[in-house]
């Protein structure tokens, strides 16, 4: 059945990557802003490797990334139809060529496969699951935001279980999450991950974290390692050199990051 267009009148369109990529979002609710591009650019993606996205919402973070990349294999996975519909507009409108799923990412191995994402699929999973935990922060009185925002106490552990089963050995995981949280992740990826790569995010240079982008390689040996971190302002409240780059389409980092643990012999 059609689901009923949404009325322009909830929808803003708004640029990113300095104007290289415009997205129609909903003016209320969870929107999109600089998570969503940290996460692009952190992902290491190569030209005709195949990526998934969780929870796509929109689909900023994937189209950045397809957007700076180029000719990948896009998936985008969300729960919310509507979301999925505006999605898919949001990639035809850029000229991106990008595949929609409606799917929870909470669902059996067998729906994940009848979607076409079958065990061992896929060179790089992309996500920025709810973060906030339920027990600790006040819920937005807005459904989407709060769905989007609040993590009950498993999101992590089963959205980083899903990936860990669709990406191909050597496959990578890269995700954003809360500096305050970062041992849940750890403790998740401890299953069938390593070569863990953490890249504290500061808001300025003498603050503390407030986010780690991590990146995780399925069935990888290879030693975690602490990257330097990411400055998003500088003492005047600019944007860092670093940061202006992602926030313009840029990779974070100037090497593929991941490549040591992929390349890592076993043990």
């Amino acid at each position: 059945m059609a689901l009923d267009p949404v009325p322009p009148a909830e929808l803003t369109e708004d640029a990113f990557l300095a104007g290289k990529l415009r997205l129609r979002q909903f003016s209320r609710g969870h929107r999109s802003g600089h998570d969503a591009i940290l996460l692009a650019a952190a992902v290491p993606a190569r030209t005709g490797e195949r990526v998934v996205e969780f929870g796509a919402g929109a689909g900023a973070a994937g189209l950045a990334l397809a957007r700076r990349v180029g000719d990948v294999s896009l998936t985008l996975v969300e729960i919310d139809p509507v979301l999925v519909d505006l999605a898919q507009a949001n990639a035809a409108a850029n000229g991106i060529t990008a595949r929609t799923i409606v799917l929870d990412v909470g669902a059996r191995a067998a729906e994940f496969a009848d979607a076409g994402l079958p065990p061992d699929h896929a060179d790089h999973v992309m996500m920025n699951p709810p973060f906030h935990a339920a027990d600790r922060h006040r819920g937005s009185p807005d459904e989407g935001k709060r769905s989007a925002h609040l993590d009950a106490g498993e999101t992590c552990e089963v959205w980083i279980k899903a990936a860990r089963r669709i990406l191909a050995p050597g496959g990578c995981l890269t995700l954003i999450w809360r500096a305050d949280e970062l041992s849940r992740v750890l403790d998740a990826l401890g299953r069938g991950f390593g070569g863990i790569e953490l890249v504290p995010v500061h808001p300025k240079p003498d603050a503390a974290a407030i986010r780690v982008l991590v990146r995780a390689i399925k069935a990888s040996r290879a030693p975690m390692r602490l990257l330097p971190g990411l400055i998003l302002n500088d003492w005047e409240g600019r944007p860092t050199a670093e940061a202006d780059h992602v926030l313009q389409g840029g990779a974070l980092g100037s090497a593929p990051c991941g490549e040591t643990a992929r390349n890592a012999p076993e043990k």
